[in-house]
């Protein structure tokens, strides 16, 4: 235990914050997923089992991602981009269909589902950071900067639109804070937006999922008119806060995990505050937010403009994803299938979310322990 702990660098509130994270998961995930163990006649306990095997997976590759030094994923995030865009083209025609969307692939051998999404995310906001890094001196040539950013942007935004709208909009939309931070100017900035924004377009007009996006945006802005259907997860979403009061019924006293389509997951966040109340729900968004504070302060002191931009897009990410679910478990947007980071019943998802730990902290290292590299060898990693 020693040795690991003296071989743990990095920023020890960010640690500390995914510690509390994963406890808070294992009991929210071992008291929502009663009714499924129920249907399914297994016990909670096989899926609480599985769910720490994944947190504990998650956890060793952060470890593993934060040992790596964050100048190697600059050169790692050229084939990330390479493999992302024909597995997003290989999930759309070949994936596993779910409520006409098509976001998972499955691992051979394994029993799991692959979100390519999750990869994507990763992949486009390390290739953004290596691009604006790199191209500083010339970032307004349109040839050479423009134009590599913006198809980027735009191929993998509509490649997940097509099938997970909201994942591609908060992709999107860190994508601009990217840009922004890297000193993109505004005219190009409104290039790329109105670029997305055509294919948005496109998408919500024409796409395979254009009825689902209706009836959601329909059931949020006039629920009174909803088709209790479409609103049932909202709904009974909204019960579960209002009944959970300041204190809460309790661990393990949720009874609207019993309707709730996916207590443990989308909607993970209803089931905490019924059960901790509105104290354990500030307590959550004061995590996320003080995760953001820490992220901030690394982007900060980052010595290099690739660990700074790749910082801020990784924080960006996982703090906006949280928002977003809390969001609309809480009612304020309508219902989108975004897990919340850390803390949602676990699979590829929390595998990913464990790696963009990792990489933040191995930026957060280098502030840290600032390390004398021969500049050849800089230069040689970051090719």
């Amino acid at each position: 235990m020693n040795a690991i702990l003296s071989n743990t660098k990095g920023d020890r509130w960010i640690w500390l914050i995914v510690i509390v994270l994963s406890v808070i998961s294992l009991l929210a995930v071992y008291s929502s997923t009663g009714t499924i163990a129920y249907k399914h006649g297994t016990g909670a306990e096989s899926y609480l089992i599985k769910h720490l095997a994944m947190v504990v997976a998650g956890i060793a590759l952060m470890y593993i991602s934060h040992k790596l030094d964050y100048r190697y994923y600059s050169g790692i995030s050229k084939l990330l981009m390479i493999v992302t865009i024909p597995l997003l083209l290989y999930t759309l025609l070949f994936g596993n269909n779910l409520n006409d969307a098509s976001r998972w692939i499955a691992i051979p051998g394994t029993g799991l589902t692959f979100q390519t999404s999750d990869l994507a995310k990763l992949a486009l906001i390390t290739y953004l950071a290596r691009t604006l890094s790199r191209k500083q001196e010339n970032i307004k040539d349109v040839k050479n900067s423009f134009i590599p950013i913006m198809g980027s942007v735009c191929a993998v935004f509509i490649l997940i639109a097509l099938a997970n709208l909201s994942t591609a909009l908060m992709l999107f939309g860190v994508s601009i804070l990217l840009l922004i931070i890297g000193r993109i100017s505004i005219k190009q900035i409104a290039v790329v937006c109105l670029g997305c924004g055509i294919l948005l377009a496109g998408v919500m007009l024409l796409g395979p999922r254009r009825a689902t996006y209706y009836s959601r945006i329909e059931a949020f802005m006039h629920p009174e008119k909803a088709d209790p259907d479409k609103s049932f997860q909202s709904d009974h979403a909204k019960i579960a806060i209002a009944s959970g009061g300041v204190l809460g019924k309790g661990p393990g006293n949720s009874t609207e995990r019993n309707y709730l389509p996916h207590p443990y997951s989308d909607f993970i966040y209803a089931t905490i505050i019924e059960e901790y109340g509105l104290v354990g729900g500030v307590t959550l968004v004061g995590i996320y937010l003080f995760l953001l504070y820490r992220c901030i302060k690394i982007v900060t002191k980052a010595p290099k403009a690739f660990g700074a931009l790749l910082a801020a897009g990784l924080s960006f990410s996982l703090t906006i994803q949280a928002f977003a679910n809390m969001a609309v478990a809480v009612g304020l947007g309508p219902v989108t299938g975004v897990p919340l980071p850390f803390v949602s019943m676990g699979g590829t998802s929390l595998l990913f979310t464990s790696v963009a730990f990792g990489i933040i902290l191995s930026v957060s290292r280098d502030i840290e322990e600032p390390k004398k590299v021969v500049i050849g060898e800089i230069r040689e990693v970051a090719a």
